[in-house]
């Protein structure tokens, strides 16, 4: 026999539903099935299509993804650089979405730094490392970052990315290595909250780029940085604890590491484990290889069980 609510359970329900958190209401970065459309010769192409995603304050995590997956739009989303077409979008409080043109500009400045994997266009040529760094210190204005502090910053910068040595170098003066890790700290002369790398190693020999990923980590470190970096490097990939794969516009899969040791040994490993990402629409992006080698196409059957849900290509037999 069925019920209807009463008034009491429809005001309980509905006081629940008011005091339920908001989602990504404690995360950094905030992406909630964000939409972005561009249209060319009147043909629309949506790079990304509800995309969710949550980045946690101090984490250092990398985004990977095929040619046109929309890793790029999702980063220049992020630093500023361009505007979604729809969902919502949050970085350190600030809603992308509403900003006006002034706005940008000073998100840009103090919120979030950005490092570009072409040296040439993270640093200017004819200034030296330290003046690069000092750049946007004093674009900030001059009034809350003095000569002399400024001057401290830019020499605990390069001190701590291991290239004080640069500091009175031009850029053609400097290895790709050391240009990567002076324009690091010229994304963080303003202790921005979050930092932004489009493939940093990507114009690099494999050592050098662990050296910049090491600059990195040290920022995340000791500075407390959330770091978010886009890359095609498997290597540096697999350095961080959380990657996030995007696929056609969505986060398709996640990539967690951890930390494990042998209680007789003592020897400590590294365990990752793939998660398929479910969306706030119920979506869910199988892996390729695994649809591929079961034959899947169009439609999957489902059973729920106790404790998981069975997916079956919908021509399968069970016993």
């Amino acid at each position: 026999m069925t019920t209807n609510p009463t008034l009491a359970d429809l005001a309980h329900r509905a006081t629940a539903h008011r005091e339920r958190p908001a989602y990504g209401h404690d995360a950094l970065i905030t992406c909630d099935r964000l939409v972005r459309i561009f249209s060319t010769d009147g043909v629309e192409v949506q790079a990304l299509q509800g995309l969710d995603l949550l980045v946690r304050e101090g984490e250092l995590m990398a985004l990977v993804g095929a040619s046109g997956s929309g890793k790029s739009t999702l980063m220049n989303i992020l630093a500023g650089l361009d505007t979604p077409t729809a969902g919502a979008a949050r970085v350190a409080g600030r809603d992308l979405l509403s900003m006006t043109a002034g706005d940008r500009l000073a998100y840009r400045r103090e919120v979030v730094g950005f490092v570009w994997q072409q040296t040439s266009r993270n640093l200017l040529p004819y200034l030296t490392a330290a003046q690069n760094v000092a750049l946007p210190m004093q674009l900030a204005g001059s009034r809350r970052a003095r000569r002399r502090a400024q001057s401290e910053r830019v020499l605990e910068l390069l001190e701590l990315l291991e290239v004080a040595d640069c500091r009175d170098r031009r850029p053609h003066q400097m290895s790709g290595g050391q240009q990567q890790r002076v324009a690091i700290a010229v994304a963080l002369a303003n202790n921005p909250a979050v930092l932004l790398a489009d493939e940093p190693t990507g114009e690099l020999d494999s050592h050098t780029a662990e050296q910049v990923f090491a600059a990195f980590r040290t920022a995340n470190e000791h500075l407390g940085t959330t770091i978010v970096i886009v890359t095609h490097d498997q290597a540096v990939a697999g350095e961080v604890r959380r990657t996030v794969a995007i696929r056609d516009g969505r986060t398709s899969t996640e990539v967690l590491r951890r930390s494990e040791r042998d209680a007789t040994t003592g020897h400590e490993t590294v365990v990752a484990r793939e998660y398929a990402m479910l969306d706030r629409a119920g979506r869910l992006q199988l892996p390729a290889e695994y649809t591929r080698t079961l034959g899947m196409r169009d439609r999957v059957a489902l059973e729920l069980e106790p404790d998981h849900i069975g997916v079956w290509p919908d021509n399968s037999e069970r016993d």
